[in-house]
């Protein structure tokens, strides 16, 4: 089977470089399925969850948005934040939601309110995909 070579990328380093089977990504307009060979795309991520396959396994990940390009038989996430569902600290997740939230909700006239709600959308997703992930394994 052909493969599909997946890198995702943050500000600080390379998160992920590998050869996949399936990449399923979460677009602005709902999930995107990237298969080797795809036609070319370029589309804009939300905060959400990524499903990588690799030889019948699955790995998932939470990503804060960004932007996924995919050309021949390589796809590149450029991403604010990348984190692998093992790394999430569920108990500093819940935290940042309720800082965040408490933020919006104490509302000072100078706060960015976007960036405050860009903010509880990362952590939303981070903490939907953490739970979903760890309570399947859990399952199993």
């Amino acid at each position: 089977m052909a493969e599909l070579l997946l890198e995702i990328v943050t500000a600080e380093r390379v998160v992920y470089s590998e050869e996949i089977d399936i990449l399923v990504a979460p677009g602005v307009d709902g999930e995107l399925g990237i298969l080797p060979s795809h036609a070319p795309l370029l589309t804009m991520l939300k905060p959400g969850e990524l499903r990588v396959v690799k030889n019948g396994e699955e790995s998932f990940m939470a990503v804060s948005g960004g932007f996924l390009e995919v050309l021949g038989d390589k796809a590149t996430i450029l991403a604010d934040t990348a984190e692998d569902v093992e790394d999430i600290d569920i108990d500093r997740a819940e935290a940042a939601l309720q800082r965040a939230q408490e933020r919006i909700a104490a509302a000072p006239a100078e706060m960015d309110l976007q960036r405050a709600l860009a903010s509880v959308r990362r952590s939303q997703a981070r903490l939907t995909v953490a739970r979903r992930r760890r309570r399947r394994r859990d399952v199993v």
